[in-house]
């Protein structure tokens, strides 16, 4: 099972000030279509390339659509690249709009 979090456990952490680094796996089209302010694009199909531009001093919670994308982003970088700091973000930045943030576009 992959270490993940809800869309309320993540606003919990930001309004806290919690040091994350959010990074978001899906495509460009999709991250300029909506987005959760503060995360950084890096597309699943470029991540190999950037693996090691991930922070390993802070949590980095993975997002997508619906939580998928971001799971196998977590797989590939806890086993080829050895991370521990890794969330997905469960149910993606769909749940993120339904859940917590309405503002943020649904698609």
């Amino acid at each position: 099972m992959l270490p993940e979090l809800t869309p309320e456990d993540l606003h919990a952490r930001l309004q806290r000030g919690e040091d994350l680094a959010l990074i978001d796996v899906r495509e460009p089209e999709e991250y300029a279509y909506c987005r959760i302010e503060g995360s950084r694009l890096l597309p699943l199909g470029d991540l190999p390339g950037h693996a090691d531009e991930l922070p390993t001093d802070r949590p980095v919670v993975l997002i997508c659509h619906h939580g998928v994308r971001s799971g196998q982003a977590l797989a590939y970088l806890q086993h080829r690249h050895g991370l521990t700091n890794l969330l997905n973000l469960r149910g993606g930045i769909h749940a993120w709009s339904v859940r917590v943030d309405p503002s943020v576009a649904v698609y």
